[in-house]
């Protein structure tokens, strides 16, 4: 498999609303997490920071403009790789200990990390072997209902476990956004994990149904409409009701 540059890794594109993707497109889709870069009058807020197999800050320009407030939606490798890159670093009290004491086990890179995730292999000296995430601690926790400011924009923190004790979502009722993170997204989602809870699931997916969203953002795959967003949720639901 050939190794992809630096000066490649990423891909990022403008979606609207002052939003931007930033993705790793040499990682397959189920893998690749969405990188979301929000503007803000004050500083910009980053939803998530990737493998971090390439640093984000050095082949990135747009996320070192401006102060960066980098979010962890939760704490999957996949989701945290360079959020030690960031001095503000933002998340739920239930999985502060991994984001400062990440492990291979405990962000899933053993279950999930082999040159079989990627279509091109990252820069040497990577090796999937031997890949892990830098401890990164929260310099701020953030429990359900807290808001986060960023000058222009605020966004309230929704406490969305089931996908992992910890995960969060955030809120902007000013446009309608909903960054969701892993609890919901338009593909397969991952419910089977030694942290997952399918009561907690199953609460989450419930109350994210009460918010009149327009737009979701997710933790992986494109984003969709709010009509997509109640249906895939209800559809959720009702299979889990329904015992499938």
């Amino acid at each position: 498999m050939n190794r992809i540059s630096e000066t490649q890794w990423y891909r990022v594109r403008r979606i609207g609303d002052d939003v931007t993707l930033i993705d790793e497109p040499f990682i397959k889709e189920f893998y690749r997490c969405n990188i979301w870069h929000v503007r803000g009058r004050d500083k910009d807020m980053l939803v998530d920071s990737g493998m971090g197999v390439v640093s984000l800050r050095e082949h990135v320009p747009l996320v070192t403009e401006k102060p960066c407030l980098a979010v962890a939606s939760h704490t999957h490798f996949d989701h945290i790789g360079c959020h030690h890159e960031f001095s503000e670093r933002v998340i739920h009290p239930a999985e502060a200990q991994l984001l400062a004491n990440p492990t291979r086990a405990n962000t899933f890179a053993d279950d999930y990390v082999t040159d079989d995730i990627f279509t091109g292999l990252p820069p040497l000296p990577y090796v999937s072997t031997e890949y892990s995430i830098r401890a990164a601690p929260a310099t701020r926790l953030v429990e359900d209902g807290d808001v986060l400011d960023i000058g222009d924009r605020t966004f309230e923190v929704i406490h969305t476990p089931g996908h992992s004790p910890g995960g969060i979502a955030l809120w902007e009722a000013a446009t309608g956004i909903l960054f969701s993170g892993d609890i919901v997204y338009d593909g397969p989602l991952i419910e089977d994990t030694d942290q997952a809870s399918q009561v907690d699931y199953f609460a989450s997916m419930k109350r994210l149904l009460e918010f009149p969203v327009r737009l979701v953002h997710g933790g992986h795959f494109p984003s969709y409409n709010g009509e997509r967003h109640r249906l895939i949720v209800r559809a959720w639901l009702e299979s889990k009701e329904a015992g499938t």
